[in-house]
């Protein structure tokens, strides 16, 4: 069994996970992440990144980084959305390869050694959420998003905002960054040429707090950031170098 990466070690494992008003949920999952990561021998760290959390989350993630070696805490100065608190925590990252889920317990950290062993055949291994556990109008409008998003956009993914996602460091090297991205991660990687697989993992109710986005706070959002993500595909340079001398 790897210890968990301490400063300046080279780090193979960088799991990512933004916080807004998640303190029911934290203890549970930092505990079940180390349980999961552990077993895998490989040198890790986990960055929680706070997004202005008006609740306790903050402090107890500061006082769980002093139990837990391999924590690192990132706290935003006032909130600011999953795609900014997403790309802070992607900065901080050291390791070559990087998994990101929510901090809400719906995702579940036992398929991250799963995703994993697809690393070696793709760049990008991401969650498709086939049996939601959720109320039937989040799950009615999620797929309704889905289908609009495939169509302009002209891929064929499921399950485009599941968060739970295991990548190799350089497919983020040098992709778009705005806010909304998160929900285009997937295409927005696809569209630098890295190859991508989605697979079926498992999700759970909410067991604490309430949920951040629904069809008001985020259809026209979303709409309009689709929009931009169908511009940049149509406008992408590509070439390939045939000859250098």
């Amino acid at each position: 069994m790897k210890r968990s990466a301490e400063q300046n070690e080279p780090v193979e494992i960088s799991v990512v996970v933004p916080v807004f008003n998640e303190e029911g949920s934290l203890p549970i999952l930092i505990s079940k992440l180390v349980q999961v990561l552990n077993p895998l021998g490989l040198c890790y760290e986990m960055i929680f990144v706070d997004d202005g959390s008006s609740d306790g989350s903050r402090a107890l993630l500061r006082e769980m980084a002093t139990q837990y070696p391999s924590l690192r805490v990132t706290g935003l100065k006032k909130n600011r959305g999953l795609s900014t608190a997403l790309i802070a925590g992607l900065k901080e990252a050291r390791g070559e390869k990087i998994v990101t889920l929510d901090s809400d317990l719906q995702n579940d950290p036992e398929d991250i050694p799963r995703l994993l062993e697809y690393l070696d055949r793709y760049d990008m291994a991401t969650g498709w959420r086939q049996k939601r556990d959720d109320p039937w109008l989040k799950r009615i409008s999620s797929k309704i998003a889905n289908g609009v998003r495939n169509r302009l956009s002209g891929e064929q993914i499921h399950d485009s905002a599941c968060t739970l996602r295991v990548f190799k460091r350089e497919c983020i090297k040098d992709i778009p960054v705005f806010n909304g991205m998160h929900r285009f991660l997937s295409t927005l990687v696809k569209m630098q040429g890295y190859r991508i697989i989605e697979i079926p993992v498992l999700h759970h109710p909410r067991k604490f707090g309430k949920s951040k986005y629904n069809i008001r706070n985020r259809a026209l959002r979303s709409f309009i950031d689709l929009l931009g993500v169908k511009w940049m595909k149509g406008r992408r340079i590509q070439y390939d170098v045939e000859e250098r001398i």
